[in-house]
């Protein structure tokens, strides 16, 4: 990618010391960005030739300094030449740290070695300290970081000193316009991006953070669940298929338990344990925030959960349920709402939905028990769900209403 060069020798007249003599700074010039860097060389203001940028004169003295800046002149061209041959970023304040032997060119860290060796690490640890999708996720996001190089400066990797605050607004456009991810999508992206950042900044690699001046606000989703009458609906259809009805019966058993699918996927029969109120719970650990979610079971939950006792799957791996894939479980999912006249996208995860909701907030349960039966680390997360009860706003007004009458 081409990008304006300058140099410029120029005399700093505001630091003139006593001796009436000022110094030489050379001033470098990429694409707009200016640094300064000292000649440590110091002239008498009214012998400089500006135009020339260079002392006028004839003396020994004279001849000196001249060749002297001249040489300091090519060094810069030099070390220009060679970000360019070795691809690194053309930036004013990279070609400094260079000349200056602060970052030297041969002990040059790259990007993307450091993105993968993350991700090795996260890959060793899968099933221990990160579920399967995090990895996934790390990957994709190596993938759009090397993609968006190509695209941006038509490089395969980047020295991490030349990621600013520009490169992260570009990285963000590029994940919106060319990647077409949406406002969170992209925030994610960044975020996975970010923790390389840090892992530089906490190995002393870099001592700036380019995310510092990046502002960034996640958009609240609305999250779809199903109301009282679509889960009794669901729940009452008959299916001619067995495995259609499996499907819609373990999806409400989420819908009673609150668990997501991957939780389900590897639910127990032995997490099935009698809790301190002589009932039947599950104590089981949540596979994306390695938190205990301890659930009282409801009888419908318990019913659908004894109809599979004997299921020979369900017998052979010590499981609680027969749980397809997410992919199939998805597909079915979308042929029952058809069959029972829902028109909202299902997915399995809306059964999460319906337990914060339907099943527990709008029945009087506090946000405090459904936020710990979710397992969820903040109760902030769970409070996106309460937002959008208006039907436990009514009831709760109606009541208020009723107590004190005529008096509101």
């Amino acid at each position: 990618m081409n990008k304006t060069f300058g140099l410029l020798f120029y005399v700093k007249r505001s630091k003139m010391v006593a001796d009436g003599t000022a110094p030489v700074y050379l001033r470098i010039t990429i694409d707009g960005e200016r640094i300064e860097v000292s000649s440590k060389r110091y002239v008498n203001p009214d012998k400089w030739n500006t135009k020339a940028q260079k002392l006028s004169g004839n003396t020994e003295d004279v001849r000196t300094l001249n060749a002297y800046l001249k040489t300091l002149e090519h060094e810069v061209y030099e070390v220009h030449r060679l970000i360019i041959e070795k691809k690194l970023p053309q930036t004013a304040v990279n070609l400094k740290n260079i000349l200056l032997n602060k970052q030297p060119a041969s002990t040059t860290r790259l990007l993307i070695p450091i993105f993968e060796e993350h991700n090795r690490q996260i890959k060793v640890l899968v099933g221990k300290e990160y579920a399967k999708g995090t990895l996934e996720r790390y990957e994709t996001s190596l993938k759009h970081t090397k993609d968006f190089l190509m695209w941006k400066y038509k490089v395969t990797d980047i020295d991490i000193h030349g990621i600013d605050h520009e490169f992260i607004s570009a990285y963000d456009f590029y994940l919106r316009s060319e990647r077409n991810c949406s406002n969170n999508s992209a925030i994610k992206y960044l975020k996975n991006f970010k923790k390389i950042i840090l892992i530089c900044i906490a190995n002393g690699w870099l001592d700036k953070d380019p995310f510092i001046k990046y502002k960034y606000k996640v958009k609240e989703v609305k999250r779809d669940f199903l109301n009282a009458d679509e889960l009794e609906i669901m729940a009452n259809k008959k299916f001619v298929s067995e495995r259609v009805a499996t499907v819609r019966n373990i999806f409400l058993f989420s819908c009673y338990t609150g668990l997501a699918y991957a939780d389900v996927k590897k639910l127990k029969r032995s997490e099935i344990v009698t809790g301190i109120d002589g009932q039947k719970w599950v104590h089981t650990s949540r596979q994306k925030t390695d938190t205990n979610s301890r659930i009282p079971l409801l009888p419908k939950a318990l019913e659908l959960m004894d109809a599979y006792a004997d299921h020979p799957q369900c017998v052979n791996d010590g499981l609680l349920l027969p749980v397809l894939s997410n992919q199939k479980m998805n597909s079915y999912l979308k042929e029952i709402a058809d069959a029972c006249g829902i028109t909202k996208e299902l997915t399995y995860h809306i059964a999460r939905h319906t337990f914060a909701t339907t099943v527990t907030l709008a029945n009087g349960v506090s946000i405090e028990s459904v936020s710990k039966m979710l397992g969820h680390t903040n109760i902030k997360t769970t409070q996106h769900y309460a937002k959008i009860l208006d039907i436990k706003v009514g009831a709760d007004m109606a009541l208020l209403k009723s107590k004190y009458g005529s008096i509101i």
